[in-house]
């Protein structure tokens, strides 16, 4: 999916801004697309999981959903440190990211019924977003300014903050529309360990 999605990005970008564009801004582009899309796919079903999976009462899954969503937040401190004092962007960018899929894993294992008792589903799924939050949240300084690093002039770069911005909100708002369509009543954590592991890899 990625490579087809580079052809196409780097079609785009040649037809919008020149053919002297840098090949790697493809691969960044449509990196930010599909974490995107993984990121808000899975929170797209993620209160339905908590209340439909394991079976939580509204109020404790909306308290958890929000306390992932803040950590999601803070960990971009986190991540320009690691990035700024110790491995550099494009290191914290891989990184996190292999931490990001593991997150990802680990929370679509929890959601797997024949894997252990409730508690060990609870256990897995809390150590998973914990792992997403901080692959999402620590990638997120880091992938902008390290796009924006690969340009010298300043009107080149703005056009790439166009093109980059462009590509967040279309993951961001295809997997809101697309995850509860495809999501059916007994097929929620099989959509989320495929379209969304899928879409990240």
């Amino acid at each position: 999916f990625k490579v087809v999605g580079v052809f196409f990005t780097s079609c785009v970008i040649s037809f919008l801004c020149g053919t002297n564009y840098p090949t790697s801004i493809c691969f960044i582009v449509v990196n930010e697309f599909c974490e995107r899309f993984s990121y808000y796919g899975m929170k797209a079903v993620l209160t339905l999981y908590f209340l439909s999976y394991l079976k939580w009462d509204k109020n404790l899954s909306t308290a958890v959903y929000h306390a992932f969503s803040g950590l999601c937040y803070f960990t971009p401190i986190l991540g320009a440190v690691i990035a700024d004092s110790w491995l550099g962007k494009f290191k914290t960018i891989i990184y996190l990211s292999i931490v990001y899929v593991i997150g990802h894993v680990v929370k679509s294992v929890g959601a797997i019924p024949t894997v252990g008792n409730t508690d060990v589903h609870i256990g897995l799924s809390m150590f998973g977003l914990i792992l997403i939050a901080l692959g999402t949240g620590g990638i997120k300084p880091c992938v902008a300014a390290f796009g924006g690093d690969q340009f010298e002039e300043e009107h080149e770069r703005q056009k790439f903050f166009s093109i980059f911005y462009m590509s967040i909100n279309a993951g961001s708002v295809l997997s809101t529309l697309i995850t509860p369509i495809l999501r059916g009543e007994r097929s929620l954590v099989h959509i989320e360990v495929g379209l969304f592991c899928f879409f990240l890899f």
